[in-house]
């Protein structure tokens, strides 16, 4: 029996299998990461932080351990359901939809792990920037934390293997139409299953000219989670503050 799931962020990361094949991520690392962003932004005692796509809630369970008043806002029910197990009087998840804005005031809101660039329709893209702005304090800060897509690009692997619990993960990587592709098949209980990851390869450039529309300010751009300088050739990341 074949599983082919092609509307991706909303099939995909609702599977166990998502989890499965990403559980690896490095908690340590995030979580410097968090330390070294929320001490560079400032953000006051008690603030309120929006996690946006804050999937099974990572980030934003050790941002609340900080201190902080923090939402997990993601399109997943099922991680949204698995993430309420953390709540607290000032920790809460909802189902909701990044594009339009949550209509609270925060201090600052993070976008983590490239959770951008998933749409099909680049005015949800512009959207998503413009609910950011609606939902922040006249103090607050935006956050986005995007791959570098011209290192990511030069560097594809076009493909491997990847065994995590048992399961053989086939990945295929490529470049079509402007998105970084990812296929990933495997067979797992007598059954095989096909999935997509599609993001769209921004650039700084492309942020820019989305933050411009939007009426956005960018102030910084950084190259990974020690926030050093970025560069488009050889940064692992590119994170954005913005207001």
């Amino acid at each position: 029996m074949n599983k082919d799931t092609t509307t991706w962020f909303t099939s995909w990361f609702d599977t166990p299998f998502y989890h499965i094949l990403y559980k690896d991520r490095d908690d340590t690392e995030a979580q410097q990461f968090m330390d070294t962003l929320t001490g560079y932004l400032n953000i006051p005692e008690n603030g309120k932080i929006l996690d946006l796509a804050c999937g099974r809630g990572r980030h934003a369970v050790y941002l609340n351990s900080l201190g902080f008043d923090v939402t997990g806002a993601d399109l997943s029910e099922n991680s949204i359901n698995y993430a309420k197990q953390f709540e607290n009087d000032t920790l809460h998840f909802e189902v909701h939809d990044m594009c339009k804005p949550y209509n609270q005031p925060f201090d600052a809101i993070f976008n983590l792990f490239t959770s951008f660039g998933y749409f099909d329709k680049d005015e949800d893209n512009l959207s998503t920037i413009k609910a950011i702005k609606t939902d922040l304090n006249d103090f607050g800060f935006g956050v986005i934390d995007f791959m570098n897509s011209e290192q990511v690009i030069d560097n594809l692997v076009p493909e491997e293997i990847k065994t995590v619990d048992g399961i053989d993960f086939n990945l295929k990587r490529y470049v079509e139409a402007g998105y970084i592709v990812k296929d990933i098949s495997f067979t797992t209980d007598g059954e095989d299953y096909h999935f997509q990851e599609r993001v769209k390869a921004f650039t700084l450039a492309d942020f820019e000219a989305l933050f411009e529309q939007a009426g956005v300010y960018l102030l910084d751009v950084f190259g990974d989670y020690k926030l050093r300088k970025f560069n488009n050739k050889t940064s692992e990341r590119l994170v954005m503050i913005f207001k």
